[in-house]
């Protein structure tokens, strides 16, 4: 397996842009989703996990009642990555999923 390489900042700036409900820099882009609810929170890190765990790629993820937080960046890359990217948009439709139910 080969270790991804971290993107420079512009290509993180334009990532950031394109990702509309991300925020971030070189160290770490990171996302708020309401939900409506502390079930729904908890479901959606539930979806969030199975995706990670496919990736294997692993965001940090916190739950305020309703409202989760989700940071990703590729540590052992010295920062975010295509990987990154990629769970990012990921979270992003199971996010829309979360808002739809």
């Amino acid at each position: 397996m080969t270790r991804p390489e971290a993107l420079s900042a512009d290509q993180v700036a334009t990532a950031v842009a394109e990702l509309t409900h991300w925020d971030g820099d070189t160290q770490g882009i990171y996302r708020r989703v309401e939900t409506g609810s502390f079930r729904a929170a908890v479901e959606l890190v539930d979806r969030i996990a199975d995706v990670a765990e496919e990736m294997d790629h692993h965001p940090d993820l916190d739950i305020r009642y309703s409202c989760v937080r989700v940071s990703v960046v590729t540590h052992s890359a010295g920062g975010v990555t295509d990987l990154d990217l990629e769970l990012a948009r990921r979270v992003d439709v199971l996010a829309e999923d979360a808002d739809a139910g």
